[in-house]
Formats: structure tokens, C-alpha cells, sequence
């Protein structure tokens, strides 16, 4: 009897957690997981759309550190996802709460329980000033800002964050950090604010564009690098998981090249959308629905948002996938999805 108690308390630790694990990028981190042979369990506030029979799912918020607690249980390593995305909220203490105190939530209950490792899913939001315009190269793990460069509560909330999981780190604790970039892909059944923008161009929601330079990856690399981290990266180090370095103007016309709809021309000055941005929150605090134009992603958009992945790929054997790749499967998943309005027929594109 004490043989089979010890083989079943034995089975039980080998539980891999994915906080978040009902999201965009926590569902392919499940996914990757299970082709590992994990076994995965998810604590997340609710099930995905189509959840997993293999998987167990417990409902629960980061912010209450008894459900972490309860979720910690059995497990030996954690990948951190939970977080409150997205530029805008009507209660901006919401960003801390969940971002930062959650996370200090889950760092402290996996010391609890003595996990072999945890993965702490950050932003490459954090990695850039608003007060620095800077050049256009890329940017890499070795930046160091404070949190009077991050401009506005998400991002100073996530900052906050990495802090938690750094902190966690140098004080014993085997935490890998990893920084996605703007994640894309099939998928995103919650429409974060990426999927939530293709989809405005491609079904001519917007007549113009703010100029920007970015970093895209697909979410499905993203979850690939998580695991990486978790079986090759450094304690106490980060390593940003970014695909490819492009201007939106270049976005619109790999869209249109694919889709043959045609994307628009006509560019908005910063100092307009900027205008419009105060304007757009002011109207959402009074109505609590979300800003067309947040502050925050305005002016993130004034300085390059350019990095380099040379560390994910050399150090955690990370290989990222052509951006037309990872912009035909979201379209598709979209077309397939039913959300693009002027095509409801499905099937494959002709591309």
C-alpha cells in the first residue's frame, strides 16, 4: 500500500501549470506542452471554447492566492500567462492587481511548493521607452528602464511584473522570463487587440494608419519558445521571443497581397492620432466601453518597436516562421471563424 501511495504522490508532481491557459498564447502552450508528453493543468477564470479532455481545468483568479495555492498542488513546473492584456481598462488598479500582485501570487505559492521551474510570460511593451525615441535598432535583453518609461498602466503593471519574477530569481527561485512580441496566428478566439486590428483592415474598418514599426511572431512559436525556456533557458535571464521587424504600411500590403482587398493609403500624423487618443479615453471613462485609439498604444507607436530574437535562437534553439505564413493561417482562421464580413463562404484561400 505505502509502494502505491508513493507511485500516485510520485504522478501527481509531475503536473505542469499554465496559468492563463484558456488564452490565445496559453492555449498553444497547452498544446505544446501535451505533445511534450506533459501532463497539463490550467488555472485560468474559464474553460477555452473547446476544451481539452485530456486536460484539467480549474476555474480561478490569479488575484486570490488561495486558488493558486490549490492550483500549485502536485505541480513541479509553472508557465505564468494570467495576466489583464489589453491598453485601456475602466479601473486601472485592475492592471496591478492581477498583473503584479497575481504574479507575486504564483511566485510565492510555486516557492511553496518547491516547483523545478517556472516560466514568467512577459511584453516586449516594457523593453521600450515613450520618453526615448531612439534609432531604429533593434532592441535586446540587455535594455534597462525604470518604470517612469513605460506609458501607461498596462504596461507599468507588467513592468512590475518582471520585476516580481526577477526579483523571484535572485532570490533562488528557477524563473526564466520570456518577452513576446505582438503575437498573431490562428486562434485567438478572445481577439486580443492584434487579432482585433488585422480584422479592422481587413474588413475596412479603418481609412488610415498611423505609422509604426513593430515586431510580429506567431503564437504558436511564442508557445514553442516557453517550452524552450523551460528545457534550455537561464535562471534569472530573459530572452525575447520576436519574429519579424516591419512597418505597418508593409503590414497592409502583405494583407492586401494575400487577400486582394485593398488596404488603405493615407497616413495619420502622430501629433492627430496622439489628439484623438485623449479624446477617445476621455469618452470611454465616461461610458466604460474601450477607447478606439488608447493612449498607451499611441504612444508606444511613436518609437520603433524593433527587436532582435538573435538570443531565443541561439541560446533556446528557437526557429520563428515567415510572417506570410502566420498572416494566411490567422486570415484563414478568421475566414473559417465567420468574423471577416464581406467573405462568409469558407473554404481555403487561393493564395
Amino acid at each position: 500500500m505505502r509502494f502505491r501511495q508513493l507511485a500516485m504522490e510520485m504522478a501527481m508532481s509531475d503536473i505542469s501549470l499554465v496559468t492563463g491557459g484558456a488564452g490565445f498564447i496559453g492555449q498553444h502552450v497547452v498544446d505544446a506542452l501535451r505533445r511534450r508528453g506533459d501532463r497539463v493543468r490550467v488555472l485560468d477564470l474559464q474553460k477555452p471554447a473547446r476544451p481539452c479532455a485530456e486536460v484539467e481545468y480549474l476555474l480561478g483568479n490569479i488575484t486570490e492566492q488561495a486558488a493558486v495555492r490549490s492550483a500549485m498542488k502536485g505541480v513541479s513546473r509553472v508557465f505564468h500567462l494570467a495576466a489583464k492584456a489589453g491598453l485601456w481598462a475602466h479601473r486601472k488598479s485592475d492592471f496591478y492587481a492581477v498583473n503584479q500582485m497575481g504574479a507575486r501570487h504564483v511566485f510565492q505559492e510555486a516557492e511553496r511548493a518547491g516547483v523545478e521551474r517556472i516560466v514568467h510570460c512577459s511584453t516586449e511593451s516594457i523593453l521600450k521607452s515613450f520618453r526615448r525615441k531612439g534609432g531604429d535598432e533593434p532592441t535586446d535583453e540587455k535594455v534597462q528602464l525604470t518604470i517612469e518609461d513605460m506609458p501607461g498602466d498596462y504596461c507599468r503593471a507588467k513592468f512590475l511584473a518582471e520585476q516580481e519574477a526577477l526579483d523571484a530569481a535572485a532570490r533562488g527561485l528557477p524563473v526564466v522570463v520570456v518577452n513576446p512580441t505582438v503575437p498573431i496566428g490562428p486562434g485567438d478566439a478572445t481577439l486580443t487587440p492584434p487579432s482585433r486590428m488585422l480584422l479592422g483592415y481587413l474588413n475596412g474598418k479603418y481609412g488610415a494608419y498611423l505609422e509604426t514599426h513593430m515586431n510580429m511572431v506567431d503564437a504558436r512559436d511564442v508557445a514553442a519558445g516557453h517550452v524552450a525556456a523551460d528545457e534550455r533557458g537561464k535562471v534569472g535571464e530573459r530572452y525575447i521571443l520576436g519574429g519579424t521587424n516591419l512597418n505597418l504600411s508593409v503590414l497592409l500590403k502583405e494583407l492586401e497581397g494575400i487577400t486582394g482587398r485593398p488596404m488603405p493609403k493615407k497616413q495619420v500624423p502622430y501629433w492627430l492620432a496622439l489628439g484623438f487618443s485623449y479624446f477617445s479615453e476621455t469618452w470611454a471613462n465616461i461610458t466604460g466601453k474601450p477607447p478606439a485609439a488608447p493612449i498607451t498604444g499611441v504612444r508606444l507607436a511613436a518609437s520603433p518597436m524593433l527587436f532582435d530574437n538573435a538570443k531565443a535562437v541561439n541560446e533556446l534553439g528557437i526557429r520563428f516562421r515567415p510572417l506570410r505564413e502566420s498572416l494566411v493561417d490567422e486570415i484563414q482562421w478568421f475566414r473559417d471563424a465567420g468574423y471577416l464580413n464581406w467573405d462568409k463562404s469558407g473554404g481555403k484561400w487561393d493564395h
